[in-house]
């Protein structure tokens, strides 16, 4: 696979999908980001160029695949210099942003002559580091069949949803579900805790009831032992349980839930604790941490 990929963004997620892409064939040929010093400490990983601006991404790649953080950093890169020189380029689009952006950046790659895919990822490090994503794919079919090369080796399972943005609602509506999920957890064992029930009892039962649920496997017993390294922080889990509320308002449909979930991971940011990682919600709910009102 002589294909040469670029990579904008390279932090936790971008950086392990590089590591893994390189592993299985491709040739990563450059990457760039804010943090100029990540950028050249994986540059020198994987031998490759760390690139002093966006263009020299592009113009080193076939395709090039974005991992950043929000709508603002999305309008940022395709405006400042990655579609220099673009015509015939792929850009893979990988980060969380809303659909809108999505469906912008697809008309700035046409309109320069390139080709332009969402695979939003609903997993984490782990899976990207594994090449085990679950990634939703939003574009043009042809373009998707392009970007199958790549994507299958950093995908366990890759699903093509359908036309620009609707990848990127999917992907909304899947994190909102699973950030009112982690909140629930962190009330349901904080309030057991509090009635001074055993937690690790508690995490099995519920594991054997209605109450299991993909984030008790995750995040229950970090809860528990109060052990948050980042794997997907509550900053993040703020801005897409945003994207789908916005979304929400754009229908004029009121989610009770997914406002109150919301609120608490804004109330992390505002106490510090955004860069944890979204079990953190816990801190808010179990008597005697640091957020907890009791």
């Amino acid at each position: 696979m002589s294909q040469k990929i670029g990579f904008v963004g390279v932090g936790r997620m971008g950086a392990n999908m590089a590591r893994r892409l390189q592993e299985t064939g491709f040739v990563i040929s450059a990457v760039f980001d804010v943090n100029r010093e990540a950028a050249e400490s994986l540059a020198k990983v994987l031998n490759c160029v760390a690139a002093a601006d966006l263009k020299s991404v592009t113009a080193l790649s076939e395709t090039v695949i974005t991992v950043v953080s929000d709508d603002k950093a999305m309008k940022k890169i395709f405006t400042g210099g990655l579609l220099t020189r673009a015509k015939g380029k792929l850009f893979i689009n990988c980060a969380t942003v809303s659909p809108e952006i999505h469906i912008w950046v697809e008309q700035k790659c046409e309109a320069k002559g390139a080709s332009s895919l969402e695979a939003c990822m609903a997993s984490s490090i782990t899976q990207a580091r594994e090449g085990s994503l679950y990634l939703m794919c939003g574009g043009k079919p042809e373009v998707f069949e392009r970007a199958k090369p790549v994507l299958e080796k950093l995908s366990g399972a890759l699903r093509y949803i359908g036309v620009t943005g609707q990848a990127a609602q999917v992907k909304a509506l899947v994190n909102m579900v699973m950030n009112a999920n982690t909140a629930a957890l962190a009330e349901g064992l904080g309030l057991g805790a509090a009635i001074g029930l055993d937690l690790t009892m508690l995490r099995e039962v519920f594991s054997q009831t209605g109450a299991r649920s993909g984030v008790l496997q995750t995040d229950g017993e970090d809860m528990q032992n109060r052990e948050h390294s980042c794997f997907f922080s509550a900053e993040h889990a703020a801005k897409d349980s945003g994207i789908a509320l916005k979304m929400a308002k754009k229908h004029q449909l009121h989610l009770p839930l997914a406002t109150a979930t919301k609120k608490q991971y804004d109330r992390m940011i505002q106490l510090g604790l955004g860069e944890l990682d979204k079990s953190g919600i816990a801190e808010l709910t179990f008597k005697g941490r640091k957020g907890s009102t009791s």
